[in-house]
């Protein structure tokens, strides 16, 4: 089955609305609203992917059970890897964020993404992302 969609296209509204929380991320500058839409999972839930949207915040983010691929669509965030540069992402930018990366992102402006979420399987079969 091949899944299509326009992240760009996709309103607001028609995102599911929650918290910015753990295990995702544990915001920083208060709380931060974050919208999404998951448009695949994979049957064993390893990979997940789907649209994303932020309000503008700061947060902290560990990739230890999983990484991520994101394409932003619109809007502006910086990332900021433990001990290393920060690095503006705008509308067309791709970036990966490998198991083990952490550190900390900052959305400037409101945010909007696609991602592709993959987990690594924990002792037991289950996943942890």
């Amino acid at each position: 089955m091949t899944t299509v969609f326009r992240a760009a296209d996709l309103p607001s509204d028609q995102l599911d609305e929650a918290l910015l929380a753990p295990p995702s991320a544990t915001p920083l500058s208060g709380p931060i609203t974050v919208r999404s839409r998951v448009a695949y999972m994979s049957d064993d839930n390893h990979i997940v992917s789907g649209t994303w949207e932020s309000e503008p915040g700061e947060s902290r983010w560990e990739f230890l059970n999983r990484g991520e691929v994101i394409t932003v669509v619109e809007g502006r965030m910086t990332v900021a890897e433990d001990n290393g540069e920060p690095v503006e992402l705008t509308a067309g930018d791709t970036a990966y964020f490998p198991l083990g990366w952490t550190g900390i992102w900052t959305v400037h402006e409101r945010l909007r993404k696609i991602f592709v979420v993959y987990a690594v399987p924990q002792a037991g079969g289950s996943t942890s992302g």
